[in-house]
């Protein structure tokens, strides 16, 4: 009896993988392996992304206190007052 059968996979999926010559055990490994590597990839891609986020929320926030600086400026005249 097959590691396939005791799984209970289905006929064309169980010629699938033999056709491609691994066996059960492999496959498990291989999968498993490619689930880490996709998680791994999804955790470091989503870092980045909330990195750029902050990145571009501070650079507003500058831009906006500039222009908050500016615009006091512009209304006081040269004693300071408005």
């Amino acid at each position: 009896m097959d590691l396939w059968e005791k799984l209970g996979m289905s006929e064309v999926f169980v010629e699938f993988w033999q056709e491609l010559g691994i066996s059960a055990g492999t496959a498990i490994v291989v999968l498993i392996a490619l689930y880490f590597v996709v998680k791994w990839a999804v955790k470091n891609g989503m870092v980045e992304a909330y990195k750029k986020i902050k990145e571009k929320r501070a650079w507003d926030n500058v831009k906006a206190n500039k222009t908050v600086s500016d615009l006091k400026t512009e209304d006081e005249d040269i004693n300071g007052k408005a």
